[in-house]
C-alpha cells in the first residue's frame, strides 16, 4: 500500500518576500536609483546611436575630421577604420569608435556633422 501523499506549499522566491509597489508593480521604493536609471534598451539604443555618429565620421575625409573637435584616440581610430578592408576588421573598429564616442559629450561632434552635412548637400546642388 502507498503512503499518502503529502501536499508541498509553494517555495517562496528571494524577491517575492519584498512588498510590491500598486503603482508601479515594481518591489524597488521610488525614487531610489535603480528606478532612475534607464532601460538596458534605452541604453543600447543610445550605444548604437553613439557607434553610428562614429561610423559617420569614417566617411569624412582627413581633412575635415581634422577640423573637428576630436580626441586624439577617437581620431585616430576614425583614421584606422578607413584604412581597413576587411569587414570583420570594421565591425570591430566600429564598435571600438563607439566604445570611444560613449566616453565623451557626442552633441559637438553631432552639431559639426549635421552642419557639415547640410555643406556637402549645398555644394552638390550647385553642382
Amino acid at each position: 500500500m502507498n503512503p499518502p501523499r503529502r501536499e508541498r506549499t509553494p517555495r517562496r522566491r528571494a524577491d517575492s518576500a519584498r512588498a510590491r509597489d500598486p503603482d508601479t508593480g515594481t518591489s524597488e521604493p521610488q525614487g531610489t536609483p535603480e528606478s532612475l536609471r534607464p532601460s538596458r534598451s534605452a541604453r543600447k539604443r543610445e550605444a548604437l546611436a553613439l557607434q553610428e555618429l562614429g561610423v559617420r565620421l569614417t566617411l569624412l575625409k582627413p581633412a575635415q575630421l581634422q577640423q573637428l573637435p576630436l580626441p586624439e584616440q577617437l581620431l585616430e581610430a576614425v583614421l584606422e577604420a578607413r584604412q581597413l578592408k576587411s569587414r570583420a576588421a570594421l565591425a570591430r573598429q566600429q564598435q571600438y569608435i563607439g566604445k570611444l564616442m560613449r566616453a565623451l559629450d557626442a552633441a559637438p561632434i553631432a552639431r559639426a556633422l549635421s552642419g557639415a552635412g547640410s555643406l556637402r548637400g549645398a555644394n552638390d546642388k550647385m553642382r
